[in-house]
């Protein structure tokens, strides 16, 4: 007898042992936010296109782009593009915006471009009225990162990078105080690891093919050891090739950067879970600015309010206590404007903000 109720009160403390280590786990996560500039649902959830991968209008070598990222199945090809997602994301987080399956994610913003979207995924509102071009000007609103870095707790504890040269108006830097770092901007912030100082010699010899926009793999390296060394609570990364890919009708570069941008982001998450600092309290999300459109098909190069299906996109979510949904094949309807009150509620449960329309996700398993 006494041997069993030892057993059994060592099995009520394990089992209350692990529900309080995932409490504690789950309080005051870290929050890394990352955004793929344009890039379709369709290439996330079916992957290559078919109407599109043999075209050589869009397409120099056909064959070779076939051989990496063509199978028979829409369920192997997307594991072809994007396998961190398909293969590692999809058994932890939850994937929407499949809309063959229901699962709808839209933009609450009219314009269908780039700022219009990012202002509306970082503050949780869209401003048709103040935000309706890409023009350099600083945002009047404020976003997320602004708001979480106004908290005592966290006051120098949140960063943005972006391969745009427009995030630090779209931040407002000068107004903010965030550190961003974004076009063709040199890492400058503390002492320079040995490899920002790598990545800022080589950004310098590496010509991008737009005057505005760099490589993402910059991009996401200077985040990278950002995070090494500062330790960030909330991290905003925007990684913009695929778009510029698109709009020069390069399909077969459009398709090698959506799989780079897996790879980059998947090495973010493996750092993430050998970091004392991030290990087991990370949360990701992800998501993109705007679609593009499909029909006629040389709109897939093109978005704006002109272009249907332009304000479609998606949104993947995963990391430690999130519910491991995989893809969401049920009827739903989730708008950008919830990740920024999404993003709130992680950091304070409690907090609502009157200036985000959208509400937040139920992204964590014990809500």
């Amino acid at each position: 007898m006494k041997k069993s109720s030892v057993l059994i009160a060592l099995c009520f403390m394990s089992f209350f042992g692990a529900i309080a280590q995932q409490k504690k786990e789950l309080k005051n996560p870290k929050v890394i936010v990352i955004t793929l500039d344009g890039f379709r649902w369709q290439e996330l959830f079916t992957g290559a296109d078919n109407k599109l991968i043999a075209n050589k209008k869009y397409v120099e070598d056909t064959l070779g782009l076939k051989e990496k990222f063509w199978r028979k199945t829409a369920e192997e090809r997307r594991v072809a593009l994007m396998p961190f997602f398909w293969n590692e994301v999809s058994k932890m987080g939850e994937l929407h915006g499949n809309r063959n399956q229901g699962s709808n994610v839209n933009l609450t913003n009219s314009m269908w471009f780039s700022y219009p979207g990012y202002n509306e995924i970082l503050t949780g509102s869209a401003d048709d009225i103040r935000i309706n071009s890409n023009d350099k000007i600083n945002n009047p609103n404020t976003t997320i990162l602004e708001k979480i870095n106004k908290l005592p707790k966290y006051k120098g504890k949140v960063a943005a990078f972006g391969s745009w040269d427009v995030f630090p108006f779209i931040i407002n830097e000068e107004r903010s105080g965030i550190p961003v770092n974004a076009g063709f901007e040199a890492a400058k912030e503390g002492k320079l690891s040995p490899r920002e100082m790598f990545l800022n010699e080589m950004q310098t010899k590496v010509p991008s093919p737009w005057d505005s926009v760099r490589f993402d793999a910059f991009t996401s390296n200077y985040a990278l050891e950002y995070m090494k060394k500062e330790h960030p609570e909330l991290v905003y990364i925007s990684l913009g090739e695929t778009d510029d890919f698109a709009h020069d009708g390069n399909y077969q570069a459009y398709l090698k950067s959506a799989n780079a941008s897996d790879g980059l982001i998947q090495e973010l998450w493996n750092f993430t879970q050998k970091d004392s600092f991030y290990k087991d309290n990370t949360i990701f999300i992800v998501s993109t600015d705007h679609g593009r459109g499909t029909d006629p098909l040389d709109e897939w190069k093109s978005h704006g309010s002109k272009i249907a299906g332009a304000d479609q996109v998606w949104l993947v979510i995963f990391g430690n206590g999130i519910q491991p949904k995989g893809e969401v094949i049920s009827s739903e309807q989730i708008f950008s404007n919830q990740i920024a009150p999404t993003v709130l509620h992680l950091f304070d449960p409690k907090a609502k903000d009157p200036e985000m329309k959208g509400l937040p996700l139920q992204i964590l398993k014990n809500n």
